[in-house]
């Protein structure tokens, strides 16, 4: 077997702590937790990433550049309303299949204002440059339309609220959304 080179141990720790941070959001995930789930020892996690912020951030970036490539694919080619629901439901379809995207976005965001109450603001920077890129993303599709763009975010934003709390697909709360962003309900097994 091949021993990996630092570049994927680093990928390796990314993913790992994606996984960990979704479930116990930063203050809550030791940096123990994720050299275990990665297999490594946590000096050598420490000679990969200065410390456990460090860490975070990185996982946040993933997630947000994630995100930003699920709607650029999603959307290219198209526009307005085609845009919309090809990203909407491209998104859904994500975070069904991987909820620790999910989980991770709603983390950074617990994370930057904890951060920012405590007097750290470079969270909060990285996590809002993010966001901007991910907006602008989303925007041009939508015809760089300010409205358009600021529903389609509010609409990801309950879709993240309401999927992260467990609302089934077939609750009433979902009967509002357009059908390219409702949850899809799971076959029986």
């Amino acid at each position: 077997m091949a021993r990996m080179s630092a570049e994927e141990r680093r990928e390796s720790v990314i993913r790992a702590a994606t996984t960990e941070f979704a479930r116990g959001g930063y203050h809550g995930t030791s940096t123990e937790a994720i050299a275990r789930r990665v297999g490594v020892s946590q000096p050598y996690l420490f000679r990969l990433f200065p410390g456990k912020k460090a860490i975070f951030l990185a996982a946040a970036e993933r997630c947000v550049e994630d995100t930003i490539r699920t709607f650029a694919d999603a959307s290219e080619g198209l526009e307005g309303e085609d845009a919309l629901h090809a990203m909407g439901e491209a998104y859904t379809k994500v975070i069904e299949e991987r909820p620790e995207r999910l989980m991770m976005q709603m983390q950074m965001y617990v994370a930057v204002k904890a951060a920012e109450e405590e007097g750290d603001h470079e969270f909060g920077e990285s996590v809002r440059a993010g966001w901007m890129r991910l907006w602008d993303t989303v925007h041009l599709p939508l015809g760089a339309d300010a409205g358009e763009t600021t529903m389609f975010m509010a609409y990801g934003m309950l879709i993240n609220c309401l999927t992260a709390m467990g609302f089934p697909p077939e609750h009433r709360v979902w009967e509002g959304m357009y059908p390219s962003a409702r949850r899809k309900a799971r076959p029986e097994d």
